[in-house]
């Protein structure tokens, strides 16, 4: 689906620490993007460029040239008031005998909002997922590093933070606690048998990653929301990765050993998120947490679980 846009663009200089050994020119049509790279390497092989998913439409010894389609590429899409923000990455694949260095650059370009653009109109963002479930609505997303705003790279490199948020909006619903019930990392959109899957929350609101990363559920800022800092693992290095998470808007009276957020503090142990006097409902993180109360209807009506993906992002090896 092609969008046209009578507004003209505005280029966000994202690259602004582009390395001097290479020029990036960036121009965004009204539906199109072009980017002219060009190299002063000698050995570099401008063939391995690609811009998202996309090869270059032309290359030569010093130069590489895109021109593609804002629906193609893979480009990211984020809505914010009256702008639309499409962002995607150059990437430099380097070939193993090669010299060269492996490096990524942002590339985005801002629009002003047509009044007749509407979010069902079903871009893909891998940035941000909105989820109705009755009258709540959740949401989770990538973040920035101070959770301010989304996250403007969706590549990160091994061992640095992935900040997560997710919130329910509370319409009619008396106050509700937001708990992240179970979180894995896939290869896939979709999660199928044969899948290649990494649990990274599990146990019923247990936050496996802490125990040995840095990892960690941040103090919440109000109950319908929660806050993952999440440090990044050798899964799937270089390929697209997902996240599926189970999403539990819940009583915030009714937290017990299967209701709950647990993470691994060092020299503490697992600790409650919501109360440290209540520690001890986390201890069953380490075998198999299970209810003491009998499951029943009228238990279920304290919440709802929601599906949710985020990505597709990438994780990288500096080092490699």
């Amino acid at each position: 689906m092609m969008v046209s846009f009578c507004q003209g663009a505005l280029l966000l200089s994202l690259a602004a620490s582009m390395a001097v050994y290479a020029d990036m020119k960036v121009h965004c049509g009204p539906d199109f993007v072009t980017l002219m790279w060009t190299e002063s390497r000698p050995q570099a092989d401008t063939s391995l460029l690609r811009l998202g998913s996309c090869f270059p439409t032309s290359f030569s010894a010093g130069e590489a040239y895109f021109y593609v389609d804002l629906t193609d590429c893979n480009f990211r899409i984020l809505v914010t008031g009256d702008v639309l923000l499409y962002s995607n990455d150059l990437t430099y694949v380097a070939s193993d005998d090669s010299y060269n260095l492996a490096f990524t650059h942002p590339v985005a370009c801002a629009y002003e909002r047509p009044k007749d653009w509407y979010s069902s109109q079903q871009i893909y963002d891998p940035v941000f997922k909105t989820y109705g479930l009755g009258d709540l609505q959740f949401t989770i997303g990538l973040m920035n590093d101070d959770f301010s705003g989304p996250a403007e790279f969706t590549s990160y490199p091994l061992g640095s933070i992935i900040p997560i948020m997710a919130s329910v909006v509370q319409k009619t619903h008396q106050p509700l606690l937001l708990l992240l019930e179970e979180c894995v990392a896939a290869t896939t959109p979709e999660l199928h048998p044969e899948s290649t899957m990494y649990p990274i929350i599990s146990n019923k609101g247990c936050l496996l990653e802490s125990v040995s990363s840095q990892s960690k559920f941040e103090p919440r800022q109000k109950s319908s929301e929660m806050r993952l800092s999440l440090q990044t693992f050798k899964f799937a290095m270089g390929e697209e990765v997902y996240i599926h998470c189970k999403l539990l808007a819940w009583d915030p009276n009714g937290l017990d050993s299967t209701k709950k957020a647990c993470h691994f503090v060092k020299g503490h142990g697992w600790e409650l998120l919501d109360d440290l006097a209540q520690s001890n409902l986390c201890d069953c993180c380490e075998s198999k947490c299970k209810s003491r109360r009998q499951r029943s209807v009228a238990s279920e009506k304290h919440g709802m679980v929601q599906k949710a993906v985020i990505g597709p992002f990438t994780i990288t090896d500096v080092n490699s």
